[in-house]
């Protein structure tokens, strides 16, 4: 291969959601990890750090950088993350950040797509990962940049397993493919998410029905705010959990600790919002959440 100039920022691959993993031998499956994708650019000792969108957060991750301690060449695509109760945990992170700390971030490194002037976007899935592995064993790199691991053939038995662990799900590529700068089917994503009801405890109008609904949490003897959930109805089911909690209108919240919602007509918490959500913040609050029915206590 002819050794060409090192490049900037390299528009990142993404993944196509699906709802069930493939399987076969031409398929590998990875962790998915619920953290900040991250390109490192490492160039003699020099290192640079860009997110997805490409700007420069090298001194975010500056210590994740200095771990790459390699003599040439590489640009790497990876997600930085942190660790919490046994799973990346996406709230944790950005906590971490806001603090202006590093000690808890980690790198799981999942593509190699530069190495000493040569360029490996053509090279194929699997030999760009065998490569990566390479530098990992020829460096002895170690934590906070870990190599991220995958398995060949059936995806869903992943998928089921990281269901289980409450992760976020799993990345699906193919073996023999390049590495394109898009979203297209040769990466696919599969995500588990989390499913519960909770009270609700007000709602904000809108002309026929509902905006968005405020949900609570019974811990022990406290009705505590679990944040909102706008998505997931349509205009028939808006105005019908409308029609439901004008019954139950309440003069004030019902939660334990009083809370200032200017839009909000809050409700005795009679009905429950069924929600899919995918983890719940450092706050407290439900993230990605989305309507999927309602219930009468």
């Amino acid at each position: 291969m002819k050794r060409i100039e090192m490049p900037g920022f390299i528009k990142p691959q993404l993944a196509t959601l699906r709802s069930k993993a493939p399987s076969g031998l031409q398929w590998i499956h990875e962790v998915k990890y619920d953290g900040y994708r991250v390109q490192l650019h490492l160039d003699r000792g020099k290192a640079k750090a860009f997110t997805r969108n490409g700007l420069n957060w090298t001194k975010r991750f500056s210590v994740i950088a200095g771990a790459f301690d390699i003599s040439g060449q590489a640009i790497i695509d990876g997600e930085v993350v942190v660790v919490h109760e046994g799973r990346t945990n996406f709230s944790e992170l950005q906590a971490e950040l806001a603090r202006g700390e590093q000690d808890r971030l980690l790198y799981y490194a999942f593509d190699l797509l530069w190495l000493d002037g040569q360029d490996l976007r053509k090279t194929p899935q699997l030999e760009r990962k065998a490569m990566l592995q390479g530098l990992f064993d020829t460096y002895q790199l170690e934590p906070p940049v870990l190599f991220s691991e995958h398995v060949t053939g059936d995806g869903q038995q992943l998928f089921e397993r990281a269901a289980k662990l409450n992760y976020e799900g799993i990345i699906s590529k193919r073996a023999d493919a390049p590495y394109r700068s898009e979203r297209g089917e040769a990466w696919l994503k599969v995500k588990t998410v989390q499913r519960e009801k909770f009270p609700i405890v007000g709602f904000v109008k809108d002309p026929t029905g509902v905006a968005a609904l405020y949900l609570g949490k019974q811990q022990g003897k406290e009705l505590v705010y679990m944040g909102k959930v706008g998505t997931g109805w349509n205009r028939t089911t808006s105005a019908q959990i409308r029609k439901a909690l004008d019954t139950v209108v309440s003069p004030k919240a019902k939660l334990t600790k009083p809370m200032r919602k200017p839009k909000a007509t809050w409700v005795e918490p009679k009905f429950f919002a069924d929600v899919e959500y995918r983890d719940i913040t450092s706050e407290g609050l439900l993230r990605a959440s989305s309507f999927k029915g309602l219930s009468r206590k």
